[in-house]
């Protein structure tokens, strides 16, 4: 087994605890974890990428080579775009619909969704809307890895293990309002067409 992945987003959207999410299922389950990240300026709404790689094999490069990516998870459209050339053929795009337009030539929302969905494999849910109806927006990030669980092979129960580890010292509240975003998440997507902007 050998599943590469690319986190994308713009500071404070919560990338690399998705990655150490990710990274601490892994090693839970005795997989080999390589991860790279670059930070960008997270407190202006900078780009932040992350590559993760698990792999039952040693992995001797913690970059994903240009298409070879199993899937792109982004919690912003535009920056999900960006990484393109890294999927491999058969791969997944997985977004939330709701933009950071933090450029002034931001792309219209309408082209962006088009040029998602001209990928065979793609899902694009209202993330950030549905966690605000769970009563914080900043779980929008566990949704969409809720969504992309079921692509993921790691198992649910290491998953959620691995997000009551990250959030052990937050408050029991914050811990189940994870845990709900990310079993949302598991369900939008499979139902997500109804979540899709076409």
């Amino acid at each position: 087994m050998n599943t590469n992945i690319i986190l994308s987003g713009v500071g404070g959207q919560g990338i690399l605890t998705i990655a150490a999410v990710l990274d601490t299922a892994a090693l839970s389950e005795n997989l080999n974890v390589k991860q790279s990240e670059v930070h960008g300026m997270s407190q202006r709404g900078g780009a932040v990428l992350s590559h993760v790689r698990i792999s039952e094999n040693e992995i001797f490069s913690d970059l994903i080579p240009k298409g070879s990516a199993d899937m792109i998870l982004s919690v912003e459209p535009m920056e999900l775009l960006r990484h393109i050339p890294y999927l491999k053929k058969g791969g997944w795009l997985i977004t939330d619909s709701k933009t950071f337009e933090n450029i002034l030539d931001y792309p219209k929302k309408d082209n962006l969704y088009k040029q998602i969905m001209s990928y065979p494999n793609h899902i694009i849910i209202k993330a950030t809307d549905v966690a605000k109806e769970l009563g914080n927006s900043k779980a929008a990030n566990m949704i969409l890895l809720g969504a992309a669980s079921t692509l993921i092979p790691l198992s649910e129960l290491s998953l959620q293990n691995a997000i009551k580890t990250l959030f052990k010292n937050k408050s029991e509240k914050i811990i189940n309002l994870n845990l709900e975003a990310f079993d949302k998440g598991k369900g939008l997507a499979k139902n997500y067409k109804e979540f899709v902007f076409c």
